[in-house]
């Protein structure tokens, strides 16, 4: 067993001179029995919108603090010792510059090995420990807790969780051996797993009091008095806790493995076999089933370790700063100030597309939404959809009964275009052609303030062609959401020479106030993401023309590590739209990419796809194959791969040299938020250098040194 006390952390220190320390203050609370807990506060001096994280000092200073109070339990001067946290944070977890910034794979494994040696001592302290988590628990925030003896939770806390997964990494401060062994495997499995992999879903209280990761929950308004009240109740046997959820031997031996083999087979057909960290979770998360906590806490330690310096983590935490910075802070949006306000939106159209934009208008705006279409029976089904969709989210709990009676009223709709006067935002959902949204927008304008704002929904059109019959073009923003567009987070803004600043200011506040993350693009066909899904779905396509089966083309993409093969995602965009997508394209760029008549036919076949039981896709369907004409020169996996690989690197090039995008980092950041392109490939172009795509098509790689772990 590791002798974490042996170990010499001054190395790691030295690393971490700039660390933001949170510190940990103690005082002596008085209970009402007359015990004394002495209570630790976890304070970085800094506000709630700087949340308490945990680097190396962080550590230093709570060994310390844990070391003193262990001194002063053995002399009988504290009966207890709790841990809380700042106003509305208790930690948020690993400060992840601390250990992005880690440079010595020695080191990697001296923070794994610190954080244990620290957090281990709240359970070895010979009083009982308390942790009273007061707001936000992230990952080591989470782990503090689990260290302790017994947890309570604020009822208001926003979110507790262990996002370590979804970050190419595990919960490595003792998360993937105490919690299985507090709340069984099934619910370990669904908070370590599952919920970092569903876009990083976290937990709320109620939810995780019930899973039983903590013993009491109270209300914020008396958290601390209640919890300090409960802890004395514990301390002197009036209380006492059960842990229902905690697993007995017979669960261990039979539920465990069962429950282990399901997940590991859920995860081979949801994200195939490249990510590392959920399955080395899996693994902590099996054995954690037997042996010592001292085990479990050494094999977090070597699997932590060896995780931070591979090529996913760095490739992670750099995709997690675009999310958590640069999509924060868009490149290229005017001056706030030059926006105008929106205080009566208009949706031109009443289909699926356009009842989601005003149902995303209503929610987060709060103002009048009128749609229109070309029959008042359309504009009548628009209008039902929508408020079915307010009467859903109600029953669900997500609205009250006030917000959701004052949604339906600010919903509206017409056949007169008229009605859209005094409309100061307006947006289009019709069909993707030039001439038609030339004309519904040429029909609503004369009605409209020359200062009201028009936005086209385009996923590949000119906007400055769409703009060129207005009275006034430099109006005109692209404004391309990504379907389902509630749960989508990226809003592309197209601008055009024509465009004003004050238009282009508009469409970026108005989408921070959609809480949507916006990217600017030029005007180009397919802007960002739709652009170079072309690729994909071109390359796709030019495999089967050629004559590979389907199932080796699907196959030959899972190294991209896209959440779905390129014909699960035509199938989910729809054939005819795809077609029209690569048609488009090709048409600019006929050089470039590939346009296929199958699309085309499969686009008038009905489910052409066959799935296998698990919904994966194994081929055409019977009426499909009836459909595709094909050659007879399949391509090997190997070479599909690096053609896709390689026509990436180059249009991404192309698209830096067009000035599509200021940077390279916001085609990465636009991908991984409108494609879904995982963060353990830090978007494409990381990915694109380690591959040696951007060397060999691209004129060198994106980023210098490429991005890479400490072990490379």
């Amino acid at each position: 067993m590791t002798d974490y006390d042996a170990i010499d952390f001054s190395g790691l220190e030295a690393a971490s001179a700039d660390e933001v320390i949170t510190h940990a203050l103690v005082r002596d609370v008085p209970l009402a029995s007359g015990r004394t807990l002495a209570l630790i506060t976890l304070h970085n001096g800094l506000d709630h919108k700087r949340p308490n994280t945990i680097g190396p000092l962080t550590l230093r200073e709570l060994h310390d603090t844990l070391g003193g109070l262990r001194e002063r339990a053995e002399r009988g001067e504290i009966d207890a010792v709790g841990i809380t946290g700042k106003p509305y944070i208790f930690a948020a977890g690993a400060d992840l510059s601390q250990i992005q910034a880690l440079t010595d794979p020695e080191n990697a494994l001296r923070i794994a090995q610190r954080g244990h040696q620290v957090l281990g001592q709240l359970g070895a302290l010979p009083v009982p420990t308390f942790a009273f988590v007061n707001g936000l628990a992230l990952g080591g925030g989470v782990e503090i807790a689990l260290n302790a003896t017994y947890r309570t939770i604020d009822a208001s806390a926003a979110a507790i969780g262990l996002p370590e997964v979804f970050l190419g990494i595990i919960p490595g401060w003792g998360g993937s051996t105490l919690l299985p062994n507090l709340i069984g495997i099934e619910n370990a499995l669904e908070v370590v797993v599952s919920n970092p992999l569903k876009q990083n879903r976290t937990l709320k209280p109620q939810q995780a009091a019930d899973m039983g990761m903590f013993d009491a929950i109270f209300s914020p308004a008396r958290f601390l008095e209640d919890s300090l009240a409960w802890a004395d109740g514990v301390l002197g046997g009036e209380i006492v806790v059960e842990r229902p959820h905690a697993p007995g031997r017979i669960e261990r031996a039979t539920k465990w493995p069962i429950a282990i083999r399901v997940a590991r087979s859920t995860l081979e057909q949801r994200i195939g076999l490249v990510p590392r960290s959920p399955y080395r979770a899996l693994e902590l998360l099996e054995k954690a089933a037997k042996g010592t906590t001292q085990e479990g806490f050494q094999r977090e330690d070597e699997a932590l370790a060896d995780l931070i310096t591979g090529d996913q983590f760095a490739a992670s935490m750099y995709a997690f700063d675009l999310v958590q910075k640069r999509a924060k802070r868009p490149v290229g949006a005017p001056d706030a100030a030059l926006a105008r306000p929106v205080t009566r939106v208009g949706v031109i159209g009443a289909g699926l597309m356009a009842s989601q934009f005003a149902l995303l208008f209503l929610r987060r705006l709060q103002v009048p939404v009128i749609i229109t279409d070309v029959s008042a029976e359309r504009v009548e089904r628009g209008l039902a959809g929508i408020r079915e969709e307010i009467g859903a989210l109600q029953a669900k709990g997500r609205l009250d009964e006030d917000t959701a009676n004052r949604l339906r009223s600010l919903i509206s709709g017409t056949v007169d275009t008229a009605d859209f006067a005094g409309c100061d935002f307006v947006i289009e959902a019709v069909f993707e052609e030039t001439t038609v949204k030339q004309q519904v927008f040429r029909d609503v304008e004369r009605h409209l303030d020359p200062e009201a704002i028009l936005a086209t929904n385009t996923s590949s059109l000119s906007v400055q062609e769409i703009g060129s019959v207005l009275a006034h073009p430099e109006r005109l923003v692209g404004f391309h959401f990504f379907n389902p567009v509630a749960v989508m987070p990226l809003v592309e803004i197209v601008h055009t020479p024509d465009t004003s600043p004050a238009a282009l200011s508009t469409a970026f506040v108005t989408a921070k106030a959609l809480k949507k993350n916006a990217i600017g693009s030029a005007d180009r066909p397919g802007f960002i993401v739709n652009r170079l899904l072309a690729k994909v779905m071109g390359e796709a396509a030019r495999a089967v023309d050629e004559g590979t089966p389907l199932s080796e083309v699907e196959g030959a993409f899972a190294p991209l590590g896209l959440p779905m093969g390129p014909f699960e995602l035509i199938d989910l965009v729809g054939w005819k739209v795809a077609a029209h997508v690569q048609d488009t394209m090709a048409r600019h760029f006929p050089d470039r990419f590939h346009a296929s008549e199958n699309l085309h036919r499969l686009a008038d076949v009905t489910d052409p796809l066959e799935r296998d039981r698990k919904g994966r896709v194994t081929g055409w369907s019977k009426a499909a194959r009836q459909m595709v004409r094909t050659a007879s020169t399949p391509a090997p996996a190997e070479e599909i791969l690096r053609r896709v690989q390689d026509e990436l690197a180059r249009e991404i090039r192309i698209m830096l040299d067009e000035g599509v995008v200021p940077e390279v980092q916001d085609i990465d950041l636009a991908l991984i938020l409108g494609a879904g392109w995982p963060f353990i490939d830090g978007g494409a172009t990381p990915y694109l250098d380690r591959t040696g795509a951007s060397d060999r098509a691209a004129g060198g790689t994106f980023h210098t040194p490429p991005i890479r772990g400490l072990r490379d």
